[in-house]
C-alpha cells in the first residue's frame, strides 16, 4: 500500500510562485515505476487534471497551466514536485496528487490507485 502526502500549499498573491511536493511511502515499491498526476478541485467544481509525470519522466499539462507549471520528480526521495509560477486567482483549489504503477500517460482519475489528501492553494490579493 502506497501512501501519498502533499505539502507546500498556502495563501499567495497573484503572480507569486509556490512549489508543491507529493511524497510517497509505505511498503516495498519502486517509485520510479510509478506515474504521478496532480489534480485540483476548486470550490463548486469537479476534480480537474493539472499535470502528470510518467515513470519515464515524460510530462503533460492541462492547457490552463501550460507554461506556468512544471512537474518533476526525485525518485531517490520518492517525491514529485509541482512548481507553480505566475499564479492566478483561478488556480485556487485543493491540489491532490495520485499515483499508479505503469509507463503510460494517465489523464483520468479512475486510472490512479493511490491518492493523497490534498493541500490548499489560495491565490488572492
Amino acid at each position: 500500500q502506497v501512501q501519498l502526502v502533499e505539502s507546500g500549499g498556502g495563501l499567495v498573491q497573484p503572480g507569486d510562485s509556490l512549489m508543491l511536493s507529493c511524497t510517497a511511502s509505505g511498503g516495498t515499491f519502486t517509485f520510479s515505476n510509478y506515474a504521478v498526476g496532480w489534480f485540483r478541485r476548486a470550490p463548486g467544481k469537479g476534480r480537474e487534471f493539472v499535470a502528470l509525470i510518467t515513470a519515464g519522466d515524460r510530462t503533460a499539462y492541462a492547457d490552463s497551466v501550460k507554461g506556468r507549471f512544471t512537474v518533476s520528480r526525485d525518485n531517490a526521495e520518492n517525491t514529485v514536485y509541482l512548481q507553480m509560477k505566475s499564479l492566478k486567482p483561478g488556480d485556487t483549489a485543493v491540489y491532490v496528487c495520485a499515483a499508479r504503477e505503469g509507463a503510460n500517460f494517465y489523464f483520468e482519475t479512475p486510472a490512479y490507485h493511490y491518492w493523497g489528501l490534498g493541500t490548499q492553494v489560495t491565490v488572492s490579493s
